[in-house]
């Protein structure tokens, strides 16, 4: 073993390159800060009820479903692959969960597991076929969405389970704050989900084989289990979203969360997450999620028509996807 001090000049490199990243974090952190401030300030001046605390309160808890699955798509995305089965688990989950209290009466601690179950089950599905099979995540999970959708209106017969009151708690504010224990427990994962990436070994090496999977993979490192555990957490974040967004609507529908996949996908490529793999950062796609929250409420609340707010948020992932490609070409030529 070599004890020997490191050379001052390496010393004094990878100061800087740790300076240099500390850097980059922060003004990554400003920049999305300043889009949400100023995503604020353009709805506050056309709507006199945006700014107010009711409007802030009700965008807070409606995000926990998209805020979760978003950490999964963030880690699928850091590893180079893509998961398009989001929405369609989320509504399977949710069905799952309808089915069994509705029509069998399980009370909500019996049902919760076999709703996450399905969802970290399809996840593994995912995983597997695309990696054992080598086949592109894009088109696996693009059979996963039609697969998932077509089983929640098999199992629910096309038709809404109304639960009600016995899950409604998870939801609906708690008593004294103004929060759901939903929209603080999505802050939970995304605070293990940024952990996890940042601080284990696990996430070094998901990052690392989004960079560069072959250079993993010949220094003697197997990815396939790393991967097939990214996409099972992916779907586990589906099984739980299905259960937030159970509990917000009150029902368990089929047809939930149809295009959920896009808003996810757009909230991790605002935040920065490239869509080439290899970087990302879960804290920064939670403000993805509230940028496109408020740039969704802000529109409703001006009178936008749904087709224009389509409009707005589809030109929003372009300019952000834009921004990457830019990004990645300064980074070869630096």
């Amino acid at each position: 073993m070599n004890d020997s001090p490191a050379p001052v000049s390496e010393t004094t490199s990878a100061s800087r390159s740790v300076s240099g990243n500390l850097m980059s974090s922060l003004l990554q952190y400003v920049g999305l800060l300043g889009v949400l401030a100023l995503l604020v300030l353009i709805f506050s001046l056309m709507s006199q009820n945006f700014l107010s605390q009711q409007t802030l309160i009700t965008i807070a808890n409606q995000i926990p479903d998209l805020t979760v699955i978003a950490v999964g798509m963030t880690l699928v995305l850091i590893i180079g692959g893509i998961d398009l089965s989001v929405g369609s688990l989320l509504a399977l989950s949710s069905a799952v969960l309808g089915v069994l209290m509705v029509n069998y009466g399980w009370p909500l601690w019996a049902a919760v597991p076999i709703c996450l179950g399905v969802g970290a089950f399809c996840g593994v599905l995912n995983g597997v076929i695309s990696v054992k099979a080598s086949i592109p995540s894009f088109i696996v999970t693009l059979g996963m969405l039609e697969m998932a959708r077509g089983s929640a209106y098999l199992m629910t017969d096309s038709q809404t389970k109304y639960i009600g009151s016995s899950i409604e708690w998870i939801g609906v504010p708690m008593k004294g704050l103004a929060f759901s224990p939903a929209f603080l427990l999505s802050l939970v994962i995304v605070a293990a989900g940024q952990y996890l990436l940042t601080r284990t070994v696990f996430g070094r090496y998901c990052i690392a084989i989004g960079t560069n999977v072959e250079a993993v993979r010949m220094s003697g490192i197997r990815t396939a289990p790393y991967s097939i555990t990214v996409f099972t957490i992916s779907g586990l974040m589906c099984g739980l979203a299905g259960i937030m967004q159970t509990s917000r609507l009150s029902t368990a529908d089929p047809n939930a969360a149809v295009g959920l996949e896009l808003a996810a996908i757009a909230a991790c490529v605002i935040g920065g997450t490239s869509l080439m793999g290899g970087r990302g950062s879960v804290i920064n796609t939670f403000f993805g999620v509230l940028i496109i929250a408020v740039l969704q409420t802000g529109l409703a609340q001006v009178g936008a028509s749904d087709p224009i707010k389509r409009v707005i948020t589809g030109a929003v992932i372009i300019v952000a996807v834009l921004l990457d490609a830019a990004r990645q070409r300064w980074k070869r030529r630096g």
